[in-house]
């Protein structure tokens, strides 16, 4: 995937006659540094570029995915206030970046308090879902940038979604997860969430000129075959420059080859029918 070219595997997504209601996407992986917050902001700038509406939900306390998009974390509402119910209209917190198509819920490490302080509420799991239920007819698909944790954060986040993607860095330690993760995925369907799907699992940080990228890709592919998405995502120092910019990768490089390598999994997604 390193061509600048378009991988015409996958089509352009055609023009979207109205929006709504969204289809929820958890970006998930226990693992930190696999290229999470990256795949969600990059995947939802150019799902936006194909004229869909998104919505990104930061939660994750460090905010790494509010501060990728040029915003400062303690500026404003966020989705902790939302959690706790210091704030019932989700519509107040959206934030309107600079991409056309792309909003942003959010986040500050004051989110890192929001599983002790929810572990009494009632449906704690659910309290995600009935805030994003108040937007979903705005917006085309909803993505949830998770905590690197499998914990209450998580489960919201997973009882919410329709689907979960999982960013894989391809290193073998970054293997050893994914089962742990497929459990919780798993539970979830079976306690809270029975629509829950596995959309896929992206290679991210692959680099072709390596055997062991070689090796957990081809181990990746035997392991969950279609799963596994088409598209792969190699490394490239553009991605720490464009989150130091405040910018996609499609704004800040538009003609790069990273930057059309996530045009084609967004152009897989839409494919695979998990997005519109």
């Amino acid at each position: 995937m390193a061509k600048t070219e378009k991988d015409t595997r996958f089509p352009t997504p055609k023009p979207l006659a109205s929006h709504g209601p969204a289809r929820v996407i958890a970006m998930c992986n226990q693992k930190g540094g696999v290229g999470k917050t990256t795949t969600t902001i990059n995947l939802a700038a150019s799902l936006a570029e194909y004229g869909r509406k998104v919505l990104l939900i930061d939660f994750d306390p460090q905010g790494a995915l509010t501060a990728g998009l040029g915003f400062h974390t303690h500026e404003g509402s966020t989705i902790y206030e939302l959690m706790k119910g210091e704030i019932t209209d989700t519509r107040s917190t959206i934030l309107h970046t600079s991409i056309a198509n792309l909003d942003l819920i959010p986040a500050n490490i004051d989110l890192s308090a929001a599983e002790m302080e929810l572990v009494n509420a009632i449906s704690r799991e659910r309290i995600l879902a009935g805030l994003i239920r108040q937007i979903a007819d705005d917006y085309d698909v909803v993505i949830i940038d998770c905590q690197p944790s499998l914990g209450l954060l998580t489960v919201n986040a997973l009882t919410a979604a329709h689907g979960v993607i999982i960013p894989l860095a391809t290193e073998f330690f970054a293997l050893r997860g994914v089962a742990i993760l497929e459990g919780i995925i798993n539970k979830v369907r079976a306690l809270l969430n029975p629509t829950l799907n596995l959309d896929g699992i992206l290679a991210t940080m692959y680099d072709p000129r390596t055997l062991h990228s070689h090796e957990v890709l081809e181990r990746v592919r035997e392991r969950y075959g279609d799963k596994l998405f088409k598209s792969v995502i190699n490394r490239t120092v553009k991605f720490p420059d464009a989150t130091a910019a405040g910018l996609p990768i499609t704004g800040f490089a538009p003609s790069s080859a990273a930057a059309e390598a996530y045009r084609t999994v967004a152009r897989e997604l839409v494919s695979r029918g998990c997005a519109p």
